[in-house]
């Protein structure tokens, strides 16, 4: 049996609106013809036209946050504690065994930007597609922000994943969620908003912060969701192991077996 592979992973690059100005990669690049400097070094008495065509290595330098790019989140990113007080796990204590499993999408593309997914939606949403939870499957979630990422509005597009509907899948045993939007909750402009009415600071960050009574991970920014099928499919999303970090980068893809 052959298998397709899907990749759901976004790039790391430059001057492309994948998270606010502050915190987007800076990556600068440095070609073959550049690096002699480096290499020379290591060989004393080489001269840079002693080699192929003058060429030494090309080599990136990278500035990064562990949220740039598609990545995954661990429990102590939302917060210190998980499970009603135990302490929350870091990257590299994230058990693989959440990474690699069955998984199931659900399609929120048709909800208003800023929209906070209910427990309701997510049981309306599985039922449509006939799908009942398992332990350990990976649930994703499709909105509008997967088709206007790269654009001015990504930072502001798609719905959240409120506490409740959260909640639903945690209690049925999932622990690995995914969003193609910047955040697992609703776009902060939106959530702002709200706030700044009510005064009401639970509603900020209240998917992450379910992870304070069920300890659980989630994929962010991913894309190309609208080309898999609602179940049917793997998905690997094994993250960078950093010792002690709330976040790691992850090749995210899906695997369909023909």
């Amino acid at each position: 049996m052959s298998s397709k592979i899907i990749d759901l992973s976004i790039y790391l690059e430059n001057d492309v609106v994948s998270d606010p100005e502050p915190f987007r990669p800076k990556i600068t690049y440095l070609d073959h013809q550049s690096t002699f400097h480096q290499m020379a070094p290591f060989f004393p008495g080489l001269k840079q036209e002693d080699l192929p065509d003058g060429e030494a290595w090309a080599v990136e330098m990278v500035e990064l946050n562990t949220h740039n790019g598609t990545h995954l989140d661990a429990p102590y990113h939302f917060h210190s504690t998980m499970n009603k007080g135990e302490k929350a796990i870091s990257i590299d204590e994230v058990p693989l065994e959440w990474c690699f499993q069955q998984a199931v999408k659900l399609d929120f593309r048709h909800f208003d930007d800023g929209y906070i997914v209910t427990a309701a939606d997510v049981e309306a949403e599985l039922k449509r597609i006939e799908h009942e939870l398992s332990p350990l499957d990976i649930v994703i979630v499709n909105t509008r922000a997967g088709s206007r990422y790269g654009k001015t509005d990504y930072l502001s597009a798609g719905c959240g994943m409120g506490y409740e509907a959260t909640m639903y899948l945690l209690e049925r045993g999932v622990r690995l969620t995914g969003t193609d939007a910047w955040s697992w909750d609703a776009p902060f402009v939106h959530t702002a908003e709200k706030y700044a009415q009510s005064g009401d600071a639970s509603l900020i960050w209240e998917g992450h912060k379910a992870g304070r009574d069920i300890g659980y991970c989630h994929l962010e920014k991913l894309h190309n969701l609208e080309v898999l099928p609602a179940k049917g499919f793997k998905l690997s999303c094994f993250p960078v192991k950093i010792r002690g970090a709330s976040a790691g980068w992850t090749r995210a893809v899906a695997i369909l077996d023909d």
